[in-house]
């Protein structure tokens, strides 16, 4: 009994690092398809590209605003909500025209 009390932190501890980086995989697996599928937007005249990109700058804003969060680095704070606001701009763009 003691074996498997002394065990259960580092399994724990484990079982964090897993999700973060399953989290972190699959992060990576919708920013390369929402690439894709606004490069075939554009590609095919859909005006969708503009909604998808927007999310896209979306995702790079919380990428840069959670490292300012960890780093307190401002660069990051101001380069994350200039990305944000591109992405806001973009999807009451594409809200706006369709």
């Amino acid at each position: 009994m003691k074996q498997r009390e002394a065990d259960a932190p580092v399994k724990k501890a484990r079982d964090k690092q897993i999700d973060i980086r399953s989290r972190s995989a699959a992060l990576n697996f919708v920013i390369a398809a929402t690439q894709v599928l606004t490069v075939l937007c554009l590609v095919k005249g859909n005006p969708a590209w503009k909604g998808s990109l927007s999310l896209l700058f979306f995702g790079a804003a919380v990428q840069l605003l959670y490292k300012y969060d960890q780093y307190g680095e401002k660069p990051y704070a101001w380069v994350g909500t200039g990305t944000g606001l591109v992405g806001a701009a973009l999807l009451v763009w594409f809200a706006v025209t369709g």
